[in-house]
């Protein structure tokens, strides 16, 4: 399946909203520790298994997080590790990037995700304990939301209320949100260790997935959150990554230190249903296709995104020979 090299470790990978073959890629220098970092923007070829680059842009340091924006299809945001955010529009030359550097967190950004209902905003999630509430039309932030005592790590909008998103965060819990409201609505103890992820099913806003150090998948009810729903074990190490399929209620996908990418379906007994062992160092972003049901994508500190369907082991390199754009997508079809 189509892959492709980072000259730095990969952080995160995301999936366009908008073009089924294009992806934006986190990646950091030295494990993230210290140095510069980059964004690459690449593209699926029609012709071969390597994946094109469209273009990269460089930070002074290390790039933890990116999101696509929801209402323009060229731009993007990404995480830095300086406490910026920064904003890109593919369709400028270069020299016009980044468009701006929204700078308010003291320490490192590390989660960002774009509101997909209302599409005029996006959180960021922070090593200074707390979330901040963008548009791209003011140059402060809208709101800040500080109760976490610890690093936040992850933030996800609910897909169906606009106004309600969740966090997770080292101090061990997953809080939702309403940004009507002066503080969070609730707070979810899910672990005894670190949660890393967080992210809502796309089918029912009531259920919400947690990630944790403690190698569990944990998915609750909102409406009753004092046992889970279901708890998916199977990771060795720390699970760094989940996402709710956005075409089957039941699926998720996980990344974890491990260096796997696992593949659950937590309406069964046995909800693991898929094991991708491709990484040879920790995997740490991992993402679903909004567009192409069963495409996924993957990277790690091994410097190398892989991109594949689902069933399909990623190491097998697949000669996709489609005269045009329409034939190639329907190659990625299940």
């Amino acid at each position: 399946m189509p892959f492709f090299k980072t000259p730095f470790n990969g952080y995160s990978v995301r999936f366009s909203p908008f073009y089924e073959s294009r992806l934006a890629v986190a990646t950091a220098q030295n494990f993230g520790i210290l140095g510069n970092g980059r964004v690459h923007v690449i593209d699926l070829s029609p012709n071969a298994p390597i994946i094109n680059e469209l273009i990269s842009y460089d930070t002074a340091d290390g790039v933890y997080d990116v999101a696509w924006s929801e209402s323009h299809d060229s731009v993007l945001v990404a995480a830095v590790a300086d406490g910026s955010i920064k904003v890109y529009d593919t369709a400028l030359p270069p020299h016009s990037n980044p468009l701006r550097s929204l700078k308010e967190h003291a320490r490192e950004v590390h989660g960002l995700d774009y509101n997909p209902t209302r599409r005029d905003s996006f959180l960021s999630a922070s090593w200074d304990d707390s979330v901040k509430l963008w548009t791209l039309d003011r140059p402060a932030s809208l709101r800040t939301f500080r109760e976490h005592a610890y690093c936040v790590y992850s933030v996800a909008w609910n897909p169906k209320h606009a106004d309600v998103f969740a966090s997770a965060s080292g101090d061990c819990t997953v809080r939702i949100w309403d940004v009507r409201e002066p503080g969070s609505t609730m707070i979810i103890p899910g672990h005894e260790h670190e949660i890393l992820s967080c992210d809502w099913n796309k089918y029912d806003e009531c259920l919400i997935a947690s990630a944790s150090v403690d190698k569990s998948i944990k998915i609750w009810d909102v409406r009753n959150y004092r046992v889970p729903v279901s708890v998916l074990n199977g990771h060795g190490y720390a699970v760094r990554k989940i996402k709710f399929s956005p075409h089957r209620r039941s699926l998720i996908v996980s990344c974890s230190y491990d260096m796997t990418v696992c593949l659950w379906d937590f309406m069964i007994e046995d909800a693991l249903v898929g094991r991708y062992d491709h990484h040879t160092e920790f995997a740490v972003g991992v993402d679903l296709s909004v567009l192409v049901d069963g495409l996924m994508a993957s990277t790690g500190w091994d410097e190398l995104v892989y991109v594949w369907q689902q069933g399909m082991d990623p190491r097998q390199v697949l000669h996709v020979m489609a005269a045009d754009r329409e034939s190639f997508v329907q190659t990625l079809q299940p």
